[in-house]
């Protein structure tokens, strides 16, 4: 059901997305009074699951979930209709109108993007406003992975500054790290202020996901819901409902400290200590290779612990907050470019297809979320389709800005090969990357 909703919300999402930036093209169309023949949501190849005609535009939704259409009339685009192209230009063709009406309509769909996303973001703080964990909130400190102790840090350090300055939400260091190319990260360790060096070979592995600086929780309480797929606990006797109290009579303060504690703790028989009915019961058990029970916790949610703090915005509020967060993800997505490409950091293998963009939707229904992820992925395919390659808006626009400059207008049959060379690349590009989500679930 999780997997379900996720991909129920992918396809809401790109719907919304895809339709918003199609109709950026048409409404410029339409305006320079050029005719539109197709306007589709997703690809129709072969056919269609639904479609009319409304005066001279046929509107369809295709089968084929990647994206959508609008086909305008004296133009070279994925139809790739060389017969029309053959014909005289008509007035209500695309290529019959002046240049920099042929620039808008190109760019309406990648400014319709960004609309949408400023819109969104305004209506999301107007609605719910902005929650989210202060660092200064984080009481026990932070819980980090084995780069991160290879970085200098420690479970428990409480994080103080990112290079002199601080980080109000903590949800943002991660990406301040990367992004600004951070390199210190002040923490207060038992009372005492200590500088850790963040070195730029560290970078390509917190990019791929090492490197973590989570909120450490406590241990208990500790209800256990479930089993693993391999579980010793069960084989044990151990029941769903049971509250585990320590191991081997160890009681830990900390839920990383139990997990160190078994990550030592490999193929060894040890002493699971519970409450049962409110009556203490020991099982002995043997863990599994990695090191665990195979038992599954209550889900703890970080309010159960933590102070979050909210903003509120009123709709005079919301409108410039909206704006200025949608500004600011905006330049964080240029940035990711700048460190994602730069040499070391393997670009290749942080590309991921629908399979990782449909992970990052929640596993049950949340709007505020799901309004987010969309004026996201909306300011993402803005900028994706305005980059200067052949078939995306950008190829076009380049062509136009030629033309423009020069005063010479690309033939028809080198825009034709142009397009052709663009969509091949599109399509390796689509491959590469969904193949990269198969390779990392086979992995798993």
């Amino acid at each position: 059901m999780t997997v379900l909703i996720k991909i129920l919300q992918f396809i809401l999402s790109l719907s919304v997305i895809v339709i918003v930036h199609e109709l950026g093209h048409f409404i410029f169309a339409k305006l320079f009074k050029t005719r539109v023949e197709k306007f589709y949501l997703f690809f129709d190849p072969w056919f269609s699951l639904f479609k009319v005609k409304r005066g001279e535009t046929e509107y369809g939704i295709g089968w084929l979930p990647l994206g959508g259409y609008v086909k305008i009339s004296g133009m070279i685009d994925e139809s790739m209709d060389k017969e029309a192209m053959k014909q005289p230009p008509k007035p209500y063709e695309f290529r019959s109108k002046p240049s920099w009406q042929r620039l808008l309509i190109m760019t309406g769909g990648v400014l319709f993007n960004f609309i949408l996303a400023l819109v969104i973001y305004v209506m999301v703080l107007f609605s719910w406003g902005e929650t989210y964990l202060p660092t200064s909130g984080v009481k026990y400190g932070i819980v980090t992975d084995s780069m991160g102790h290879e970085m200098g840090l420690m479970n428990g350090d409480k994080i103080v500054s990112i290079d002199g300055m601080e980080i109000d939400n903590f949800g943002e260091i991660i990406p301040d790290i990367v992004l600004n190319q951070r390199q210190i990260i002040t923490v207060d360790r038992d009372g005492r202020l200590i500088d850790v060096e963040i070195k730029q070979e560290y970078i390509p592995r917190i990019i791929k996901g090492e490197g973590r600086i989570g909120v450490r929780m406590p241990f208990g309480p500790f209800t256990i819901t479930d089993y693993g797929k391999v579980s010793p606990a069960r084989d044990a006797g151990i029941l769903i409902g049971d509250k585990l109290i320590g191991v081997n009579g160890k009681i830990f303060e900390f839920f990383d400290q139990y997990l160190n504690y078994l990550h030592d703790k490999k193929e060894k028989e040890l002493t699971v200590n519970l409450l049962r009915d409110g009556e203490r019961i020991d099982i002995p058990l043997v863990t599994t290779a990695e090191g665990m029970i195979g038992i599954v916790r209550d889900v703890v949610a970080s309010e159960d612990y933590f102070e979050l703090k909210t903003v509120r915005y009123n709709l005079a509020e919301s409108v410039p907050a909206g704006i200025a967060m949608g500004l600011k993800t905006l330049q964080n997505y240029l940035k990711q470019f700048k460190v994602i490409f730069k040499k070391g950091n393997k670009a290749a293998d942080s590309l991921g297809g629908f399979i990782t963009i449909g992970s990052i939707f929640p596993g049950e229904w949340d709007w505020q979320r799901i309004w987010n992820l969309t004026a996201f992925l909306s300011i993402i395919l803005g900028i994706m389709n305005i980059l200067p390659i052949p078939a995306l808006d950008g190829g076009h626009v380049m062509f136009l800005l030629f033309e423009v400059v020069t005063g010479r207008k690309p033939s028809d049959k080198f825009l034709e090969y142009a397009q052709i060379t663009g969509m091949i690349l599109l399509l390796s590009l689509l491959l590469f990357a969904n193949s990269n989500d198969v390779i990392r679930l086979l992995r798993k």
